[in-house]
């Protein structure tokens, strides 16, 4: 194990994330650099049995690291693929609803041409003049009632001051008899 070291030691180490791989050659990256370490503790120059077990253990442990990065990289990327599933999903069903919409607007705005184009076609001429005949109508009911509410307000208002004139005489009324009855 100490030969080992001292050759890890020697020899510089490189190390390269699954950052600064492109994805489609992680796995390859991963097997070269892996290959590589266990070339350069083959290489180390004992061939004892202390050495193959360190061997086998360095390849156990870097085939352990492997599969446990190739399952995470394959759970993201299913995730991945099934966040754009959902959202494609998502934009389907979006899209479905805006055309309903969009369809039945347009079948709205062909009923409402439709009957703009009758309104149109009916009675041109005759539209306007009824038009012009009920405004009239309404105008002329609008003032006999103004001129009506005119009237009652006058009448109120001499109905107001006969009571007040009522209630004064009924004062002095008052004053003379209790004076009389003195």
């Amino acid at each position: 194990m100490s030969t080992l070291l001292s050759h890890n030691k020697d020899q510089p180490h490189i190390r390269k994330s699954l950052s600064d791989s492109s994805p489609t050659s992680s796995t390859a990256t991963t097997k070269s650099l892996r290959y590589e370490r266990l070339s350069r503790l083959s290489s180390s120059g004992s061939s004892d049995a202390s050495n193959n077990t360190a061997t086998n253990h360095a390849e156990s442990y870097f085939l352990r690291r492997e599969n446990r990065l190739s399952a995470r990289k394959k759970a993201e990327e299913e995730t991945a693929n099934n966040d754009y599933k959902k959202m494609y999903e998502k934009a389907l069903a979006t899209n479905q609803r805006l055309k309903s919409r969009l369809e039945t607007s347009k079948q709205e705005l062909v009923m409402i041409q439709d009957q703009l184009q009758r309104a149109q076609r009916g009675r041109p001429g005759d539209c306007s003049s009824n038009m012009l005949e009920i405004e009239k109508k309404e105008s002329w009911s609008l003032k006999k009632r103004i001129t009506d509410m005119e009237e009652q307000l006058k009448v109120k208002a001499e109905l107001k001051m006969e009571n007040q004139r009522l209630k004064d005489e009924n004062g002095a009324l008052i004053r003379v008899i209790t004076k009389l009855s003195k």
